[in-house]
């Protein structure tokens, strides 16, 4: 028999479970929140399925209960036509909606927020065309749609665009939103039906001679700013632009004269540990002393670090062509030419990883102390001091 709670006793009730009759039920939980389940017995089995939540009143659990009641009278387990409704609005869901699960589900393994604004962006500008068709209705034609008009103009959109539309709709298939094969498969598929592209030339990140860079160093010294402070450390640590604009004081041992970089910051996804040399050393206790925030190189706005083009900018004071990331390859060729330092301790500085799986598998360290080195060699070269370290190589007159 229903009937048994009022509309006060429902709302004020603690935490508990709570008896309405005829198999409606109210249960709060410890911290208060509320909910309305209907017990039911169908072909000899108990059941119980949602009929509301905090919001939902006595009176309208209630109505909804009677519902189900009916169904159940009727020969409808309520249990097995919720999930063939779900089931059937997933069915209908879009390629956008499709789209935005993804990024979300996928948004807390990108190391920063720029792919995710990337992936958005590249399939709302270019991929139009699909976000309102249904996702298990997108094929070969509407692929084709999207690809063609931005294929030879611009190419690596154009891939990056076609990848992301692959890796989503084999997404959707996981999920049961679609069958069949994938429209957006380039082997044995599109590249069969979309034209051959011209092959592209790849340029290298402008970088200066590595016999310029102690006049260069010099001169950077003369601009005084927190941008110059931070392209002289990206010079002297051999690290990446935005693994300098975004160090925090948290990853420094000042004591150990040691720069731990996490793996969410770096390219490859593994910790970075980088020896500093006596320049780096006093450029972050001169920043130290002036600190606003945990950001080593602070930016104006309050707790920001620098901009990520703020290395960029310096140069272009200076009227020099090169890139603040090329000063990585200025490194290598000094390394390479001018030292003895092994190939595999300048590759470790660079943060590349060398050898096949194997090989890597069974070498766990990182050469530190090889590494502080040949960073103190390179701090040396920047400064125009020639060491013991470095070997001038004199062409044989034979």
């Amino acid at each position: 028999m229903a009937g048994k709670l009022t509309a006060r006793e429902a709302a004020t009730k603690k935490a508990g479970r709570y008896g309405d009759g005829a198999g409606l039920y109210l249960i709060v939980s410890p911290s208060g929140t509320r909910k309305w389940v209907f017990r039911f017995t169908f072909d000899g089995c108990v059941s119980e399925t949602g009929a509301g939540g905090s919001s939902t009143t006595l009176a309208e659990a209630r109505e909804k209960a009677e519902a189900l009641r009916r169904a159940v009278r009727n020969g409808i387990n309520p249990v097995e036509a919720r999930r063939n409704a779900k089931a059937a609005d997933a069915a209908r869901m879009t390629f956008g909606e499709v789209t935005e699960e993804y990024i979300r589900a996928r948004s807390s393994s990108w190391r920063n927020g720029k792919s995710e604004n990337q992936w958005r962006s590249s399939l709302t500008n270019y991929a139009q065309l699909l976000r309102s068709v249904p996702v298990e209705e997108v094929d070969t034609a509407r692929v084709l749609a999207v690809l063609t008009p931005i294929w030879s103009s611009k190419p690596e959109t154009a891939n990056r665009v076609r990848n992301r539309i692959e890796l989503i709709l084999n997404a959707a298939r996981a999920k049961g939103l679609r069958q069949g094969d994938n429209p957006a498969a380039w082997r044995g598929h599109l590249e069969s039906l979309l034209p051959k592209r011209p092959k592209i030339e790849r340029s290298h990140h402008a970088a200066m001679a590595y016999a310029d860079v102690p006049s260069f160093i010099a001169r950077l010294r003369t601009q005084e700013t927190i941008s110059s402070l931070a392209l002289e450390s990206v010079i002297l640590t051999a690290t990446r632009t935005n693994e300098v604009l975004n160090a925090e004081w948290t990853e420094f041992d000042l004591d150990k004269r040691l720069w731990v970089i996490p793996a969410r910051r770096m390219k490859g996804g593994r910790v970075h540990r980088v020896p500093l040399c006596d320049r780096t050393l006093e450029i972050l206790q001169k920043l130290n002393a002036i600190r606003t925030s945990n950001y080593v190189f602070f930016g104006q706005r309050p707790g920001k670090p620098l901009s990520h083009i703020a290395c960029q900018k310096v140069l272009s004071r200076m009227n020099e062509k090169v890139t603040a990331h090329g000063f990585r390859s200025s490194f290598r060729d000094w390394a390479g030419d001018e030292t003895h330092f092994e190939r595999d301790v300048a590759e470790a500085a660079l943060a590349h990883v060398v050898g096949d799986k194997a090989e890597q598998a069974y070498r766990r360290g990182d050469a530190l102390e090889k590494r502080r080195a040949l960073m103190t060699a390179w701090a040396d070269h920047c400064e125009g001091v020639l060491t013991t370290n470095v070997v001038r190589f004199v062409r044989s007159s034979s």
